[in-house]
């Protein structure tokens, strides 16, 4: 099976001496039959012209921010909506530095920071300038941003030193975008199910029983399986956020309702229950507004577990069942507890007291609690929810797979 055949791989070429191993990476490429376009930035130029890059890839060369041939056309958005992945090889100390740092003073930059999709970075550079400490932080910053890094290799440089910041061979990068696609073909036969947000249990017509989860960390979770391929369903309760065209989204707002949804969506290979599901429900729900009084009484009742009814009761169980704990204290302790009492074969818990990584923000901090006591239990340390989102992916296809 050909996993390049007719994919789009947006080729950035940055200005470095390695930059002449591009053109190599192209015709590997379109040997496979994929798509490639190709921004040079300016300094790329000095390396490689645009008339080889084109000759390879039967494509337009991209150099500009601004497009004086067409000026109706955004080609920072137009880009990075075509591409399926950004390729950077190779990508220079101050290619690295700016995409740290957010700038977008050239196309290659602005292109980056105005995709989505996934962005493989192919560091190259002489051995001191690999080994600073601010491009190691430089680094760690993308990486927890979901960039992924190719390399360096460790060998003789053109400057006529030794050591690790020579580039990937171009032969080595194709093989790992073609490993790439291969594992989205194979998750495009998977089915993935999410649940996200609080839900709302209605008091009477106006008030109703809520909590503070905003939803982001399930979102990010849906979006990040749907770019690995995963046929992906999002039940969502009340929120304000946007939804990729590519997922299923369901949108609901009682416990009731979520549980509801599942069922309907089932069976599916991995669901994972990171809604925030209210634990209890008015008995009796009013149907006219309640009137001002000095003292009201409410009798709750318990609302069904979803993740509990999901994982035990349920003939259709999907074959792996992800669990989310937001606790306060006792996090290790009352994970664990939850793994064994929900029969879940993972448990994901925060710590929601730390308000740096609490429900409205962007951040957050994990650890995963496993059943099978031969995968050892994991920490995955403060970046984006993004970020933990393709972390927690990675281990989920690792585990389907």
């Amino acid at each position: 099976m050909n996993n390049l055949f007719q994919k789009k791989i947006l080729l950035i070429i940055c200005g470095g001496i390695s930059a002449y191993k591009s053109l190599e990476l192209i015709r590997l490429l379109k040997k496979q039959s994929a798509e490639v376009k190709t921004i040079l930035t300016k300094s790329a130029k000095e390396f490689v012209t645009p008339l080889s890059v084109t000759s390879l890839s039967q494509e337009k060369v991209y150099e500009d921010l601004f497009n004086t041939e067409n000026e109706a056309e955004m080609d920072h958005i137009s880009l990075s909506r075509w591409a399926d992945v950004i390729l950077v090889a190779p990508a220079t100390a101050n290619t690295i530095s700016k995409l740290s740092t957010g700038s977008s003073d050239d196309l290659a930059s602005t292109v980056i920071l105005a995709s989505d999709k996934d962005i493989f970075l192919t560091p190259a550079m002489n051995v001191r300038m690999w080994e600073h400490p601010s491009t190691k932080q430089n680094l760690n910053k993308l990486k927890s941003y979901g960039y992924r890094i190719i390399g360096p290799e460790i060998g003789d440089m053109a400057c006529g030193e030794f050591g690790e910041g020579k580039m990937t061979e171009p032969k080595d990068i194709f093989q790992i975008i073609e490993t790439y696609f291969s594992k989205l073909n194979k998750n495009q036969k998977l089915k993935a199910l999410v649940t996200a947000g609080p839900t709302q249990e209605h008091i009477d017509p106006v008030r109703f029983i809520t909590n503070k989860s905003s939803g982001k960390q399930g979102y990010a979770l849906a979006k990040s399986l749907a770019k690995r391929g995963f046929q992906t369903t999002l039940i969502s309760g009340p929120t304000n956020l946007q939804v990729d065209s590519g997922i299923n989204l369901i949108k609901v707002k009682t416990a009731n309702e979520m549980l509801k949804a599942t069922k309907e969506c089932l069976p599916v290979d991995v669901a994972i229950f990171s809604a925030a599901v209210a634990d209890f429900k008015v008995k009796e729900m009013k149907n006219e507004k309640i009137k001002k009084h000095n003292h009201l009484n409410l009798e709750l009742e318990k609302n069904i577990d979803i993740l509990d009814y999901i994982s035990k009761h349920n003939s259709l169980r999907p074959k792996l069942v992800i669990g989310f704990a937001a606790e306060t204290n006792d996090i290790h302790e009352n994970a664990q507890k939850k793994l064994i009492e929900k029969n879940c074969d993972w448990i994901i818990a925060n710590d929601i007291s730390n308000n740096s990584i609490g429900f409205d923000s962007d951040f957050n901090e994990v650890s995963i609690f496993y059943r099978d006591k031969e995968i050892k239990n994991e920490k995955l340390v403060i970046k984006k929810k993004s970020a933990i989102s393709e972390e927690i992916t990675d281990r989920v296809v690792k585990q389907l797979n």
